[in-house]
């Protein structure tokens, strides 16, 4: 493995966690599905950047250069910048913000500091205090997480959901289960157990979906012979689907509203 991550959880209410990475040599690695938006900063040869994305849907290869440094911020779902919309940052679509100087970078007619491992929460709460990131709590309500039904619209919540993250409820929550699955596979758990622990219908139905999420079988996952990107450990969603998939509207939250 060329890449190496360090991490931490976040006290923000926007962050879902912060992240380090670095590059021993060159190599290509799987860039795996994500539901999630992320700022990241690069530091390469003298050269500092900094670049917003959006989620990916499917694992792709990508090219990782020698002796780099990347800091990650990736924030809960739901947290979004109004200027660059997830949807369109969807896929690697993403954007790289023009730099102002060595430490700094152009955001809304403004110079930023580029932010760190330590103050990327201060960092994200200037964002905010600024209305450059908001986040709406709906998402997570819409995605079953401690609430209760509401009131709104489904069609107006599934517009909502997607103008905040880019992807839909259903494929968020494939992502999910499928990073997910992945974590217990290279935790050592067997393939039998994650495809019940993941809520999988059987071994094939696992097996299709890492390899479009994780670029992966189940039984690759567990080797570890390919360098991922940043799987951090993580839990299921609840689950709001019936046994047949479909989406379960009666478990659901629809009280969209400001963070």
């Amino acid at each position: 493995m060329f890449l190496t991550f360090d991490e931490r959880l976040s006290d923000s209410p926007l962050v879902e966690r912060v992240w380090h990475s670095q590059s021993c040599h060159a190599g290509v690695f799987l860039s795996i599905a994500a539901s999630h938006f992320e700022i990241a900063v690069t530091r390469h040869q003298g050269r500092t950047f900094l670049t917003v994305r959006g989620p990916e849907t499917r694992s792709t290869p990508a090219d990782c250069p020698a002796a780099g440094e990347w800091l990650g911020i990736r924030f809960k779902l739901g947290t979004f910048m109004p200027g660059f919309l997830p949807g369109n940052l969807k896929e690697r679509h993403d954007v790289t913000l023009p730099g102002a100087t060595s430490r700094s970078f152009w955001l809304s007619g403004s110079a930023w500091e580029y932010p760190d491992f330590e103050n990327a929460d201060a960092f994200v709460a200037r964002l905010a205090r600024k209305g450059i990131i908001v986040r709406d709590a709906g998402v997570e309500a819409a995605l079953g997480v401690g609430s209760q039904p509401g009131s709104v619209p489904i069609r107006s919540t599934q517009r909502r959901f997607l103008r905040a993250t880019g992807i839909s409820h259903r494929t968020v929550r494939q992502i999910e289960r499928a990073r997910y699955a992945a974590t217990l596979l290279k935790q050592g758990v067997s393939i039998l157990d994650t495809v019940y622990e993941a809520g999988y219908f059987d071994q094939p139905h696992l097996t299709r979906s890492l390899k479009t999420a994780i670029g992966q079988t189940p039984v690759e996952v567990r080797e570890g012979k390919q360098q991922l990107s940043f799987l951090y450990k993580t839990a299921p969603l609840p689950r709001i689907y019936d046994a047949r998939g479909r989406f379960d509207h009666d478990r659901i939250g629809t009280n969209f509203g400001p963070g």
